[in-house]
């Protein structure tokens, strides 16, 4: 089992840390304009150099939507009337991702600082 979860964990870490970043790169996207899903999905690997792929981008945007954070819409986008849903951000929202990115770079620093701290002396009779 161990020898199981140790070749694992790459896969593990990486789908938890886009779990927990996906709605912020969502709204950080949409604050610059709304967008489509596939949109969104090509602009995010675009940015990160196809690292970060996302096959999961209707739940978080249902969820933010349910938190009041986006809107969705309906464009018509052809003659023959055929539509696309584009997501946008509320108010609300770019508030909430004003502290998300406040987070994210208050816990990032601290990630940092640990990896790049002294060794603990184990020895030590504190």
């Amino acid at each position: 089992m161990m020898s199981r979860v140790s070749k694992d964990v790459g896969h593990f870490f990486e789908d938890y840390f886009k779990r927990a970043t996906s709605p912020m790169l969502t709204l950080y996207l949409l604050k610059e304009k709304p967008m489509y899903v596939y949109k969104l999905s090509q602009e995010l690997e675009k940015r990160s150099n196809k690292t970060y792929k996302m096959n999961f981008l209707y739940p978080v945007l249902y969820r933010l939507q349910e938190l009041g954070y986006v809107v969705e819409y309906s464009q018509e986008i052809t003659e023959s009337h055929r539509t696309r849903n584009y997501y946008a951000i509320t108010d609300e929202g770019k508030k909430y991702l004003d502290k998300m990115i406040e987070q994210y770079r208050e816990l990032l620093s601290a990630v940092e600082v640990i990896m790049n701290s002294a060794p603990v002396d184990n020895n030590s009779t504190d």
